[in-house]
């Protein structure tokens, strides 16, 4: 897939920005803080309904701003699709798919798919659990929307038990009608949560061949790397080792987080807080016999960090090899970070991709075998976007970008 046309209005930096796209390469240069990055977030947060940058959408809003509103027109195979996000702060946000009715957020996942490289990745090797539980979950809502809405539930009984929780340890007493309460509480934890658990550990299994291969085309190939998920319903004399987990179906899981509910029933009310699902499991990432979080150096952690995207990219062509549904790849200031070597490997790969975006301070920080090709590049200043072949000749217009018909209405 690709998409030929980006609109933004009031969204960060951009009071209106058109851009028109196409296949292939496509790189947006400008000086740091001129707003490529926020180019690249509005697209992929068409994908994901999320940014990569900030937990909410209030920041997305131009300053003074009541809403944003991003639209893409996406071309996948045969067929295209015009999807409009209207971002509002304290208010519910607004979805619409080829001009039609508002229909829910969730059901645009899947309309437009994105694998995002960013400096902010790092944090995947380097950062708590929450980043690599968040990295799985995307990449398992993108390749299976219908999950989107099982992860939303999860979340609010989540947020219904702890209060329980909380309010029996404020109490000081357990009574019948907390332990009635929380029995129905914990059927549909454990329902919701064996569903992600269940998504989470296939995932895995065709995520970690993909990821060892990135890395060693990344790499010189001397170290390998190995995914592991430690789950904290399994009873502490397992380990974690969900090794014993691979055959089972959500039916199974779910009495095991519900057994795993009674035995630390006890620990919870104490603490007034849940203490297993799958928001208090990890996925450990080992370098050889060692886990990567703090034993890699910088270069291993990047590389690391770059694998387990490009290992998504990976699973997503082989889970779909149609025609068109190849995510498009965003690479947001990756290549400055890197040596030669890494960037031309990172070059050649990405090379295949239907589309490619590619953000950078200057040229030099591109790699030669990226700008051989055939690319288009697009020069970005503050507030404005504007294509090489779109560019007026000087001394003719200011170059503020074309007029399009798909310009975003007020």
């Amino acid at each position: 897939m690709f998409v030929d046309h980006l609109s933004l209005l009031d969204y960060r930096t951009y009071a209106l920005l058109d851009i028109r796209l196409g296949p292939g390469t496509t790189v947006f240069l400008g000086p740091n803080g001129v707003g490529k990055t926020n180019i690249v977030e509005a697209l992929d947060y068409t994908a994901g309904l999320s940014s990569h940058r900030v937990s909410s959408d209030a920041p997305l809003i131009r300053f003074g701003a009541e809403r944003a509103i991003v639209r893409v027109r996406v071309r996948r195979g045969g067929q295209q699709t015009v999807l409009e996000l209207e971002l509002n702060d304290g208010r519910a946000n607004r979805v619409r798919i080829n001009r039609a009715a508002p229909v829910r957020a969730r059901d645009a996942l899947g309309v437009v798919r994105t694998v995002l490289f960013s400096p902010e990745d790092l944090s995947l090797v380097k950062g708590d659990p929450s980043h690599r539980r968040r990295f799985l979950d995307d990449l398992a809502r993108s390749m299976r929307p219908v999950l989107a809405g099982t992860m939303a539930d999860y979340e609010k009984v989540l947020k219904q038990r702890n209060a329980l929780l909380k309010s029996a340890r404020r109490s000081g007493r357990f009574t019948e009608t907390h332990r009635s309460t929380l029995a129905a509480w914990n059927d549909q934890f454990a329902r919701t949560g064996a569903v992600i658990l269940h998504a989470r550990l296939q995932l895995i299994d065709a995520l970690a061949p993909q990821v060892a291969t990135a890395y060693d085309q990344l790499t010189d190939g001397t170290k390998s790397t190995t995914l592991r998920y430690v789950s904290s319903v399994l009873p502490e004399s397992a380990g974690g080792d969900v090794g014993q987990l691979r055959d089972f179906t959500p039916a199974d899981l779910h009495r095991l987080i519900l057994e795993a509910c009674e035995d630390a029933e006890q620990r919870e009310l104490e603490r007034g807080l849940t203490l297993i699902g799958p928001h208090r499991d990890e996925l450990e990432l080992l370098l050889g016999p060692a886990p990567a979080r703090g034993y890699a150096s910088h270069g291993e952690t990047w590389s690391y960090a770059l694998a387990l995207r490009l290992g998504s990219w990976y699973v997503h062509l082989a889970d779909d090899p149609a025609e068109g549904a190849a995510p498009i790849l965003l690479l947001d200031d990756v290549f400055a970070e890197l040596d030669a070597r890494r960037r031309s490997r990172l070059a050649a790969i990405v090379a295949s991709a239907e589309q490619v975006l590619v953000t950078a301070a200057v040229e030099e920080d591109l790699p030669a075998e990226l700008v051989a090709g055939p690319h288009d590049v697009v020069r970005v200043g503050p507030g404005t976007a504007v294509r090489d072949d779109e560019r007026p000749p000087a001394g003719t217009g200011s170059g503020t970008g074309p007029e399009t018909e798909e310009a975003p209405s007020s």
